[in-house]
Formats: structure tokens, sequence, C-alpha cells
């Protein structure tokens, strides 16, 4: 039997000690074990032994994914994306400084991150003032784009995608409003009209060829698109009920998030109406019963619950609730151009903040024959492997000339859980090697043998030969330089 890997997490129990004010004694004694050993422990002199994670997830509840270093790999992953950029070329700082960071503190991380993010918006905007300085053609009034679509992520990653609040009332809403009963956009119509004097009317697409729902307060009447599906369209009514429903809820949580622009809380409040219309569609106690004894089926959960592929997807990323915590899912929606426009991880997924995916992960594979699931296990830099299931979305266009959208939607979850999961039937899953390499994107891979690089790495020096040709079109990178 292969022995037991040793886990040395002493700088992550000494920071959530002081987070919650303990000190060593108080902790020793929680856990069942002496303060010299627990000293020790945070000192990195003794790894951490399974009992010991396993009673520290129990006594403070707390993830043991945590506690296993998924916030400083996340918070080492947006160090290296920040720090390779050029400007930080000649600041002398080496892999293992950020791993110190990462490790000391993962709030530090983000708080970099933030700042680096202010400093490349003011560069945009400083580009787009000299732009306009020069005569281009320029909107009146246009401002850098994404800041406040960032701070709504981040917001919304930090509460790891899940809001009890809104949970507990779209289940109460559910049994009151009889979903269960019959079709969800039947009862949610019918809701409407009882509980608020609201009709719903479906619209012809040339009266709102911009628009997929429209409120008309004077009227009290919701108008949707002919364009939305039915999934589309119960989806719709049930985030108007929401916003009814829980304004009050909603407002709360979003003067509590810290987010200061009014462009940040309004789209704060549209994702909590959303994630309220995701929750009231699938009452969270039923869909995570339904999720584990289907083996997470993602089709036949849709059919279930009357919802879409990518509306399942992302419901399943919310299911954090203690004593009934689903599988910890990360999800990312692309279009066909590697644009990122949804990612949420409850997985520790390295996601990439200022760029695309890697050209070896599966989504982008999906594109090649619409509808199909596509499943793969995936291995990163740093060792971790995760399992991931990907398949295209569509929204119908308005017409002959008028192509729909195409996006393909990933859920992936880390390669412990994905036995749970239908899709994994025929894997390996505990052969090492029969994982794909990924990186975060190209920029920041290290992987020195990839022959799909769009970029060269920026961390290392290239050797370009005329008359040698790699695998690489940029050369041989020399490594450690």
């Amino acid at each position: 039997m292969a022995s037991e890997k040793k886990v040395f997490a002493g700088q992550r129990i000494r920071r959530l000690r002081r987070e919650r004010g303990l000190t060593q004694a108080r902790m020793a004694a929680d856990l069942g074990i002496s303060a010299s050993y627990l000293n020790l422990i945070e000192r990195d002199q003794r790894p951490v032994s399974v009992q010991v994670l396993l009673k520290l997830a129990d006594v403070y509840d707390v993830e043991l994914r945590t506690l296993g270093g998924d916030d400083e790999a996340q918070a080492l992953t947006v160090l290296r994306e920040v720090f390779s950029d050029p400007l930080f070329r000649d600041a002398g700082l080496g892999i293992q400084d950020l791993r110190e960071i990462a490790s000391a503190s993962p709030a530090v991380a983000d708080a970099i991150s933030t700042l680096y993010r202010a400093y490349q918006e003011s560069v945009t905007s400083g580009s787009m003032l000299a732009e306009q300085l020069a005569g281009r053609d320029m909107l009146d009034g246009a401002e850098a784009p994404g800041l406040p679509l960032e701070e709504v992520r981040d917001f919304i990653n930090s509460r790891n995608n899940h809001f009890p609040d809104l949970d507990d009332a779209a289940e109460r809403l559910y049994v009151r409003a009889g979903i269960g009963a019959e079709e969800p956009y039947v009862a949610l119509r019918t809701a409407l009209r009882d509980m608020h004097g609201v009709s719903t009317r479906i619209a012809p697409a040339d009266l709102m060829p911009h628009e997929l729902r429209r409120y008309d307060r004077h009227r009290q009447t919701i108008f949707l698109s002919e364009l939305l599906d039915q999934p589309g369209r119960s989806f719709q009514l049930a985030y108007q009920l929401g916003y009814f429903e829980q304004s009050r809820a909603i407002e709360d949580i979003v003067e509590s998030s810290g987010l200061d622009s009014e462009e940040a809380q309004r789209l704060c409040r549209v994702a909590l109406a959303n994630y309220f219309a995701a929750a009231l569609l699938m009452p969270y106690g039923a869909f995570h019963k339904t999720a584990e004894a289907t083996r997470y089926d993602l089709r036949l959960l849709g059919r279930r619950f009357g919802t879409s592929f990518e509306q399942v997807c992302h419901r399943l990323t919310t299911l954090q609730r203690p004593g009934a915590r689903g599988i910890p899912f990360f999800l990312i929606r692309v279009d066909n151009a590697g644009n990122v426009s949804k990612r949420f991880s409850a997985a520790g997924f390295h996601f990439a903040r200022f760029g695309g995916t890697c050209p070896r992960w599966n989504v982008h594979d999906a594109f090649r024959v619409p509808g199909q699931v596509y499943s793969q296990v995936i291995q990163m830099e740093d060792g971790t492997r995760y399992f991931s299931i990907a398949r295209t979305v569509s929204r119908a266009g308005s017409g002959i000339g008028v192509p729909g959208d195409q996006y393909v939607v990933g859920l992936g979850c880390d390669i412990a859980h994905a036995r749970r999961i239908v899709y994994s039937q025929g894997y390996d899953l505990d052969d090492e090697r029969a994982a794909t390499p990924i990186g975060v994107n190209c920029r920041l891979c290290e992987r020195l043998d990839c022959s799909q690089r769009a970029f060269p790495p920026l961390k290392h020096r290239l050797t370009i030969e005329d008359h040698v040709r790699g695998i690489s079109p940029f050369g041989v990178p020399v490594k450690g330089v």
C-alpha cells in the first residue's frame, strides 16, 4: 500500500486560528491534541494527520479543500498572472516568493489583483482619452468596461456562490406557488397573476428585436419574446417573481457586499435575482437529493425540473448548504472566440482573470459537435487533476440572416469527486498519465513541450535558431530564466 501523503498546512491552520480569535491552547483543546504539538504543526515542523484535518473540518465547519490549500493555489495563480506583466520584469520576484505570499495571506494576493485591475483600467482609460484627443471616433462618455463585472464576480465567489437566505425563501415560495404540481411556466404565470396582479404575454420578435423580457409597470404586464424556449420563459418569470418577492432581501445583500459603484450594485442585484430564479425552479433540497440520486445526470436533471442545460450547470455550483453540500463544481462559459462570459468556482479551479483558456481543454472541442457532452480528465501544472464536462448551448436568432448565439458551458470538479458523476464511467481516474496536461493560459503556462501555444511563456527567455524548428513556433524556451 502506498504511504500516506504528508500534508503541511501550518500557515493555513494558524490563519484559521487567528481568524477565529483562538489561542493555541484553546484550539489544541478543541482538537484533542497538545498545545506543543499544535505549535509544531503551525511551524510546519510536523505534518497534519488525516484525523486532525477531519477534526478541524468538523469542529470549525470548514471545507477540507480550504485546509488543503485551494485558496492558496488560486492566490498563486493570480499572483503569477499579475507578476508576469512586463511591468514587473525587473522586480526580481521568483515563483518561491509568490508561493510564500500566497501561503501567508491569500487576501494579500486578492488585494494585489485588485490594484493591478485598477492599474489596467487606468491605462485603458488613458489610451481611450489619448485616442479622443487625437480626433478618433470614440463614444462620448465611454468608460473602461469590465471592472464592475469583475467586482461582482469576486463578491459572488467570496460567498462560494451560495446565498442561504435566498435558497430558503425560494423553497417556501416553490411550495406556496405550487410550482412542483404542474409545468413551471404555467405555475409561475398563475402565481404572478394571483399574487401580484401581473399578466404575461408572448410578444413577436419584431416588436422586441433587442429584448427577451420587459416588464411594463403601467400595464402590469410582463412581455416575453417568442424567441425564448420554454425553460427560458420559465426562468424569466421566476426572475420577475423573485424581484417582487425578495427585493428587500436582495437589497440587504447588495448593501453588505461592499460594492461602491452604481454599476456594480445594479449588476449584483441582477445576479442575485438570477440566483433566486434558479433556486425557485430548482429548490435546494429537492434538487440536491435528485442530483445525488441520478449521479449528476445533467440531462435528466433538466427534464425533471424543466430547466436548460446551462441552468442546471449553474445551479450545481451553488450547492454549498452545510450538512447538504453537493459536489463543489466550477463553471465557465466561453464563446467560439474564446471569450469568457461567465465563471464561478466552488472547486478551487485556476481561472485566468486577464486572458483566455488553454486550447487543450475540451471546452473548445465541444463546438465541433453541438449538443454532444464531452468529458475529460485534466491536470494543471501544480499536479491537481479535475474532471471536466462540456457541451454547447444556443440562443435562437431572430430570423433568417440573424444567427443565434452559441456558447460552450464547461462544468468540472476535483478528481476526488469524479466517481460520483455518471459521465466518469469508463475513465481510469487513478491513472495520472491519462490526464490531459493544461495550463491557465498560454502566457502563464510553463509547460515547455506544448505545440498549441498562441503566445510564448512570459517567464522564459526564448532561443530562436534560424535552422531549427521546434514543436513550438516560438522557439525553444530556456528553462529557469
